[in-house]
């Protein structure tokens, strides 16, 4: 065999394992793209990034899921990343205000409602239940950093039992730890979205606190400054805001914004 034979051999393999491994390099995404978004959020977003990855073989979605305050520090501290969906409004005001947006790219896309949840067997019945002495723990999100947690903490002042339950109160570091306290039966109750209970086959929903008792629980979205993507970034967003993504969000238990 000549030389210029073995090295179209050599080059009809590579060729060749490439096809067999199904990608070429024009398959590869060419731009990926980093979400920090709110750990309520996670199974519907894993749903939408599967979707749009599939619509656009040239992107590569990397979701950062995590308690909305964490995110927000995490983002303020140059963490990299290219769009921020909180479950507050808080954590997006705090950004917005050291100018890390980019300007006209917020919108609020959902709601949610807070819920109380009981472990299996509990009797619980009502939020007015948690100051008895047949309720020894509480389980809620971090109030400082958790946005549930925060929620929580405005519900119970609102209803009169803050003092009464304080040193019955859990604290997990994101609403889905409150909801593996209660589903591990490790505490009697916790606080934490309708999204969450809903998708949960071991927590019983006993109360939706009245909206009146809580700041309004919005997932406001935007596109970061840092990003090097911009228009990739927007393209994403708008494919949030859409009718697609507004529809497994609502399968989830999420509210429109709005409704």
């Amino acid at each position: 065999m000549t030389k210029a034979g073995g090295a179209l051999l050599a080059l009809g393999l590579v060729v060749t394992v490439g096809c067999a491994n199904g990608t070429t390099a024009t398959d590869q995404p060419s731009t990926t793209l980093i979400l920090s978004a709110a750990t309520s959020l996670g199974k519907p977003l894993e749903t939408l990034r599967a979707d749009y990855q599939r619509q656009h073989p040239d992107m590569e979605i990397t979701l950062n899921l995590g308690a909305s305050g964490i995110l927000q520090k995490q983002i303020e501290q140059g963490a990299p990343a290219d769009l921020f969906w909180s479950a507050g409004t808080a954590q997006m005001d705090a950004l917005e205000q050291k100018n890390l947006l980019v300007a006209g790219t917020r919108r609020d896309l959902v709601q949610n409602q807070l819920v109380l949840v009981r472990r299996a067997g509990s009797t619980l019945k009502s939020f007015q239940d948690l100051a008895t002495p047949t309720v020894t723990q509480i389980a809620i999100g971090t109030p400082e950093t958790v946005p549930a947690g925060k929620y929580a903490q405005e519900t119970l002042s609102a209803l009169g039992l803050w003092d009464a339950v304080q040193s019955k109160l859990i604290y997990g570091k994101d609403v889905t730890s409150v909801l593996t306290y209660v589903e591990r039966q490790a505490v009697d109750a916790g606080l934490v979205y309708r999204t969450d209970a809903l998708a949960s086959t071991k927590v019983e929903i006993v109360a939706t606190a009245d909206e009146a008792t809580h700041q309004p629980i919005l997932y406001p979205l935007a596109v970061l400054q840092t990003t090097q993507h911009r228009q990739q970034a927007e393209e994403f967003a708008t494919y949030l805001h859409g009718a697609h993504a507004q529809e497994i969000l609502t399968r989830a238990g999420f509210l429109q914004y709005g409704n």
